[in-house]
């Protein structure tokens, strides 16, 4: 059967469907990267960067001389503005579903025409796309004539995850359109973990194994020094891996994340940037007290490219958005299983490799100099928010801020504040006075000699402090506001054992009653910030 593949990026997508031996007809990519990605690794497929709006509105006779008929279509409309990643879900959706309705549209243009020879098509995006994608949709709905009615989410719609069907991705997807249901081949119990994956490309700058056997395809190798985008390491600057192990186990209620990287699960969902310093940035261990992150191959391999496959970028960067931004080939291959399944066409039992495009250029990674990024220093209105670390308690925590700062006039003011739960209707924030007669007696001697040992600034010069990179901290000898949090923590554990912190003390003013290990906290840093403020 013929494939149509339109936001064809790298080509994820139609890789599955050639594996499972259909032949591709066309594919359409805005992206320059992706389309050349694309002609390099499947030559012979009529291969063009144009906008799909564009096409999806042009007249009968050129859109058809265009987009050739096939059996199958299957596209992947962008899906940030859809992700829950992106602003939390909020982002515009505006362009995002005017993509989707212009695939819909070329869907309909194909099915409903006379002769028409369409019998499957999917769309794939991230869950969070089925809300924006309406039950049923008219000739009128999507500018066209006709009294048809284009239903998406009947059949096998549904949401899948890619590994189960084979891929090393904990990785969901919104999938609809009028495709049979592929079958999982893979449970929670067999899935491939990142340790089974990386255990089979090797170190990146070790010699072994001489000949790489596919996690994804074990019935394909390849030399060592064949396997492309692998040998070199992007080594973390400890700034940077500090701070996401602080955003992955320690942001405010959000869940835990492993830190580095459970290698005995799938990986998690490949994200189109590899950022370094982010909640969502993944790790790995790089020998004791060193983390790296994942290559481009080992990136690929998670989404369950062949190790084969090329990905035509002039940088790191772009490689890792060819690679973020697919489909996951076995997932694909899943969907095109159980068509021909359905047309009762046999599928090859192996791994069809892959022919280059010898006439396009490759830039390989192997080699390549990572430099280990260094810190900069922040500007000076850079603003903070953050509790004192790994304390909450009762969902209550201990805040530290200079938000209600005037930085237009750079007159900086730094508040603390109890900060309960999250979201529009829990949260709260709480600034109690609290006097010295509601602290145990127990502790009013240890705190006194805590602030006693404090060298303190005004508010101002803890700014330019916050905005020195922690090494100059260091070396002057200077504290910021990550370095007071951390003192207050570490004199709260040395002179309170967890019964003790979570201890209620009722106070005269709401919330009333707080954790004692929050009390104390909130209360050492108002005085810490009082008299900076004094000075």
């Amino acid at each position: 059967m013929r494939v149509a593949d339109f936001f064809c990026g790298g080509g994820g997508f139609s890789e599955g469907f050639r594996q499972a031996g259909f032949e591709i007809v066309f594919a359409v990519d805005k992206w320059l990267p992706a389309v050349t990605t694309y002609k390099g690794n499947k030559p012979g497929v009529n291969v063009i960067q144009e906008d799909v709006i564009h096409i999806s509105l042009l007249p009968d006779e050129e859109f058809e001389e265009i987009v050739p008929d096939s059996e199958v279509i299957i596209g992947s409309p962008p899906c940030q503005a859809f992700s829950h990643s992106n602003k939390s879900g909020n982002a515009d959706k505006t362009l995002g579903i005017e993509l989707i309705n212009a695939y819909l549209r070329i869907i309909a243009r194909k099915k409903y025409k006379e002769e028409s020879v369409l019998k499957f098509w999917v769309l794939e995006n991230v869950p969070g796309v089925r809300e924006y994608i309406k039950e049923e949709y008219t000739a009128a709905d999507l500018g066209l004539t006709g009294d048809f009615i284009l239903r998406p989410h009947d059949g096998a719609s549904g949401i899948y995850n890619a590994k189960h069907f084979g891929a090393p991705t904990n990785r969901k997807r919104y999938l609809c359109g009028e495709f049979p249901k592929p079958i999982e081949t893979n449970t929670d119990e067999t899935v491939i973990t990142m340790r089974q994956l990386l255990d089979s490309l090797g170190n990146p700058l070790g010699q072994e194994p001489a000949v790489v056997i596919d996690v994804n395809y074990p019935d394909f190798t390849l030399p060592r020094n064949q396997l492309s985008d692998h040998q070199y390491v992007h080594e973390l600057a400890p700034f940077e891996w500090e701070t996401a192990k602080r955003l992955k186990q320690d942001k405010g209620y959000m869940g835990k994340m492993a830190f580095p990287e459970n290698l005995d699960r799938p990986a998690r969902t490949v994200m189109a940037t590899m950022s370094a310093s982010s909640r969502e940035a993944m790790i790995l261990e790089y020998g004791p007290g060193r983390y790296r992150l994942p290559t481009v191959r080992e990136a690929a391999s998670m989404m369950s490219f062949p190790i084969d496959y090329r990905f035509y970028g002039a940088s790191r960067g772009i490689k890792h958005t060819l690679v973020g931004n697919a489909v996951p080939p076995k997932m694909s291959y899943a969907i095109a299983k159980a068509m021909a399944r359905a047309e009762n066409i046999s599928v090859p039992d192996h791994y069809l490799p892959i022919h280059h495009d010898p006439n396009i250029p490759f830039f390989n990674l192997n080699g390549m100099e990572c430099m280990m990024n260094r810190e900069r220093p922040r500007r000076e209105t850079a603003k903070f928010k953050y509790h004192i670390p790994y304390l909450i308690i009762n969902s209550y925590r201990v805040e530290l801020t200079n938000y209600h700062s005037d930085f237009e006039k750079k007159l900086f003011h730094w508040t603390v504040e109890i900060h309960y739960s999250q979201g529009k209707k829990n949260a709260n924030v709480f600034t109690p006075k609290v006097t010295r007669r509601i602290i145990d007696e127990r502790y009013r001697a240890a705190i006194n000699e805590f602030l006693a040992q404090q060298s303190f600034v005004t508010c101002n010069e803890f700014q330019r402090a916050f905005c020195m990179t922690a090494s100059d901290r260091r070396e002057n000898n200077v504290l910021g506001p990550y370095e007071m949090l951390k003192r207050v923590r570490e004199f709260i554990d040395v002179n309170m054992d967890d019964c003790e912190k979570n201890v209620q003390v009722q106070i005269d003013e709401s919330p009333y009653n707080l954790p004692q290990a929050i009390l104390i906290g909130y209360y050492v840093l108002r005085h810490i910030i009082h008299r900076m403020e004094d000075l």
